[in-house]
Formats: C-alpha cells, sequence, structure tokens
C-alpha cells in the first residue's frame, strides 16, 4: 500500500489534474485506487462526477475513526474509488489545533484506508499549515508540480525548507507541470532546475487543451482523449512514480 500527497503551495499548477489523472492510470492497471479529495474546492471530486459531500466534514476527519470508510464512493471507473471533498474542509485546519495529537490525526485516517486501496492518491489544498504537516506524515511520498516560471521554481526551496523546518523525513518528486516546449524560458529553467536536483522527474506535463477540457467533460484526460499528449504524459508519470515508491 502506497499513500501518494499531490501537494503545491502555490495553485493553479496543475495539482489536480495531476491527482486525478495519476489515479485513473493506476486503476487502469486493476490496482485498487482511492482518491482522496482534501481541497475545499472540490475540483477532483467534480472531475469524477460525484456529489462534493462529505457528511461529518473536519469533525469526521479529526476522529480518524473507521466511520471514515462509510463515506467513500465509486465512480464510473473501475477500481477507483473517491472520498469526497466538502466545503465543511475550510474549516480543517482550526479543528485540528483543537485537537490532542493534532499534527497526526489524518494518519490515522489514512491507517484506516491502507487496508482496503493498493494506492492511496490526496489532492491537498494549496497551503501550508496543520493540514498539510498531517499529510506529509501520513504521506509515502509527496508529488509536487511546479510550472517552470520564476515564482513557482521558488517554491521548491520554500517547500524544502517548511519540510526541515518542521522536521518532516518524506520522500518528495517534483515534476514540470503545463510546459510550453516553445518557450526558451520554460526550457531553460527546466534545464537548470534538473541540473541542480535529483529530485525532479524527468516525466514533462504539456500545457495541452485536453487538460482543460476535464472540467467540460468531467473525466480523466485517458477516459475523453486517450491517443492525446497529455494522455501519454500522465502515463509516463505514472510509471516513473512507481519507480518512486519502489
Amino acid at each position: 500500500m502506497r499513500v501518494v500527497a499531490v501537494f503545491s503551495p502555490k495553485g493553479g499548477v496543475g495539482k489536480t489534474s495531476a491527482a486525478v489523472n495519476v489515479a485513473h492510470r493506476a486503476a487502469l492497471e486493476r490496482r485498487r485506487v482511492l482518491l482522496w479529495d482534501l481541497d475545499p474546492q472540490g475540483a477532483a471530486t467534480f472531475y469524477l462526477r460525484v456529489a462534493p459531500r462529505l457528511d461529518g466534514g473536519s469533525r469526521l476527519l479529526v476522529r480518524g475513526g473507521g466511520d471514515i470508510t462509510g463515506r467513500i464512493l465509486g465512480t464510473d471507473y473501475e477500481y477507483l474509488d473517491v472520498l469526497p471533498s466538502d466545503v465543511a474542509l475550510r474549516t480543517l485546519d482550526l479543528a485540528l489545533d483543537k485537537a490532542k495529537g493534532s499534527r497526526r490525526r489524518l494518519s490515522k485516517v489514512a491507517d484506516v484506508l491502507m487496508g482496503e486501496y493498493d494506492l492511496v492518491v490526496i489532492d491537498c489544498a494549496p497551503s501550508l499549515g496543520l493540514v498539510s504537516e498531517n499529510l506529509f506524515r501520513a504521506a509515502d511520498l509527496l508529488l509536487v508540480p511546479v510550472i517552470p516560471a520564476p515564482l513557482s521554481v521558488r517554491t521548491l526551496d520554500q517547500l524544502d525548507d517548511a519540510l526541515h523546518e518542521g522536521g518532516l523525513e518524506v520522500t518528495t518528486r517534483y515534476f514540470f507541470s503545463l510546459v510550453d516546449g516553445r518557450r526558451q524560458l520554460h526550457r531553460e529553467l527546466m534545464e537548470q532546475v534538473m541540473s541542480e536536483r535529483d529530485d525532479v522527474l524527468r516525466t514533462v506535463i504539456p500545457e495541452d487543451p485536453d487538460i482543460e477540457l476535464m472540467g467540460i467533460e468531467r473525466a480523466p484526460v485517458a477516459a475523453f482523449a486517450p491517443t492525446s499528449a497529455a494522455a501519454a504524459a500522465y502515463a509516463e508519470l505514472w510509471m516513473e512514480l512507481q519507480e518512486s515508491l519502489r
């Protein structure tokens, strides 16, 4: 069993699309996969045509009990289930702050889920706080999308510092997302970062219209555009991710 948290402190970098498509690729290989949508915006839940409602909301997650499995819903895709988001998750940081052992509460939820699935993919909210710290402790691997632009690339060092300051040891893998290969800045920044770090995956997710169409189709890219460049890129990302999980 593995828990992969897809996270970025910066929004608009392709985090949710990566979470949905990686989960779907794993399910296509007949692995039992749960997509856990912890972003209050509920985009991953929306993409999978599930109503964004988690009865019990933040209180249920803070308790960390076995009741959580009763909130899991099926999707249109065999082997892929979803633990949906809820607008009430906006207060999850506050609820955790009031609880004892607040930094490990979501690890207890992950432990419950681990007995049911081969892979749990968590779509995290784009912020640093108690929720993200909980997830860093619960995850086997942190998967972080980065746009090859100066402000986005800064998040690599910022996240490294946050993990170090919190004494958190979690395997982290970065990958470039929404890449326009025609832009010199994109090419130069990717080359620079890959030459300086050994925790950046080689897979590049292109800036592809089919990714934007996920919001219209409400489906993973491989479900409606299986021969697209985006579908091929997400398949490659999943293959490379498996090597990191080993």
